[in-house]
């Protein structure tokens, strides 16, 4: 995942979780078939939104947690697409039991050998305005009412532990048992993480934090760094104005470099503390991976605000450090 363009303002950290989880599912299927243009199907519509009682039909599979027995009818590099009464509903690679290893591969899984496979599923997305319908091999497999049931009773603040199911860009899948939550990536830790896969693996046994719920969308927002104090919170007696600190350039926008001066802190060096001839580009001065020693020039830690200063120091750690920091 490419780093998340910085301004001064994003240096306070993370953004805030994606309100829409499943949407960035879609996002990154709706991509894959793009990439993929030569999608399998069978003659029938595949647009068919399907009728008024088809989404009563699916209200109540949902509703009542119920498995049902589809058969599919199609592919594309996201997953597979089954039959459901006159409309199509969609199955993710990472919830179809046969294939939760191969969709993690970069490469594309075989597919042609489900054509026309029943599959045992439970409907784990239904949004009817949107024409979506998620369904789940492998949350068929929870007892039946376990996925509302978690849903349900799940707290804010509550602590639960998963499994690793699936990582993305995005984020990491975490399986409760019956019942995925999402991890997105800028809740894995207070530091940087370019991918979630750099942190965390698959099958990993993991102790995260419930952020919320939504049982009518089946949604668990759920977080890892939460576990751990912000370091933003007692960094005032680590750090005091016009000291010299050592750091790692974690990135290099037009405006200057960020720099990680531990876990989950990094500082700002404006282009004009860098020490170059104005104007400069902050590129040929400094450049990721490379690590200062600088001074503290503005501290503002209730405001996550930290300035630093190479031009103060005009001074390098002996050799350039080229692998990213740790982030969690």
């Amino acid at each position: 995942m490419d780093p998340i363009p910085h301004s001064e303002s994003s240096a306070n950290g993370p953004p805030p979780p994606d309100d829409g989880w499943w949407d960035a599912v879609f996002r990154e299927e709706d991509r894959r078939s793009r990439d993929e243009p030569a999608s399998h199907a069978s003659p029938r519509n595949t647009d068919d939104g399907g009728s008024p009682a088809d989404w009563l039909w699916a209200r109540d599979l949902y509703e009542k947690d119920e498995i049902i027995d589809l058969p599919v009818v199609g592919y594309n590099r996201g997953g597979l697409l089954v039959q459901a009464q006159g409309m199509r509903g969609f199955v993710p690679l990472s919830h179809v039991l046969e294939l939760c290893q191969a969709s993690r591969l970069s490469q594309t899984p075989e597919l042609d050998g489900f054509l026309g496979r029943m599959l045992r599923l439970r409907v784990i997305e239904f949004d009817p305005e949107r024409g979506r319908l998620v369904l789940s091999e492998r949350a068929a497999q929870a007892a039946p009412g376990r996925r509302l049931e978690l849903l349900r009773c799940l707290q804010p603040g509550e602590k639960v532990v998963g499994v690793v199911s699936n990582l993305t860009a995005f984020g990491a899948f975490l399986d409760l048992g019956g019942v995925e939550g999402l991890i997105h990536v800028s809740e894995i830790s207070w530091g940087r993480v370019r991918h979630p896969a750099d942190v965390l693996g698959l099958g990993q046994k993991v102790e995260a934090v419930v952020l919320s719920t939504d049982p009518d969308l089946g949604r668990i927002a759920l977080s890892l760094k939460e576990l751990r104090p912000d370091p933003w919170t007692s960094l005032d007696s680590r750090v005091q104005l016009g000291d010299i600190l050592e750091g790692v350039v974690t990135s290099v926008v037009r405006f200057g470099a960020f720099v990680e001066i531990e876990d989950g802190v990094e500082g700002l060096v404006h282009v004009s503390e860098l020490g170059g001839v104005s104007p400069c580009d902050p590129a040929t001065l400094v450049h990721e991976g490379e690590r200062l020693r600088l001074r503290v020039i503005r501290f503002e830690p209730a405001q996550r605000k930290l300035g630093l200063s190479l031009r103060a120091t005009q001074e390098r750690v002996e050799s350039p450090v080229r692998t990213t920091p740790a982030s969690a």
